[in-house]
């Protein structure tokens, strides 16, 4: 034995790559802005509307109260839902603006401390 680990494997014995391209960030950013955030309104719409007709058919029975407090419960957690979309987004966009300005700055760094900088 080499003393090394093995390197874990994915299904079929791939290497597991967690490593995504800028490229890569941009799609999954493009992917929550046209289709979830999206999708996710529209559902909570379609949900919002079909609770408030059952509101409407159960008038005056405690059901409808219930119907309310679900509803509002619903609202809520469709906007933390939102929230958290809209942060992974910005978190995907700016990710690879971050690394890019980091390499930069490491390397403006690295060049202002080499010797053969001067020569």
């Amino acid at each position: 034995m080499s003393g090394i680990p093995p390197t874990p494997s994915g299904p079929g014995g791939e290497t597991p790559d967690f490593a995504s391209t800028p490229a890569q960030k941009k799609a999954t950013a493009g992917t929550i802005e046209n289709q979830l955030e999206p999708n996710t309104q529209k559902a909570a719409k379609h949900a919002d509307e079909a609770t408030s007709s059952a509101r409407k058919g159960f008038g005056g029975w405690e059901t409808a109260a219930g119907l309310k407090t679900v509803t509002n419960r619903w609202d809520q957690q469709v906007r933390v839902l939102m929230g958290r979309l809209a942060a992974e987004k910005a978190g995907l966009r700016g990710a690879s603006t971050l690394f890019a300005s980091n390499d930069i700055g490491v390397a403006n760094q690295l060049l202002s401390q080499s010797k053969l900088n001067n020569l």
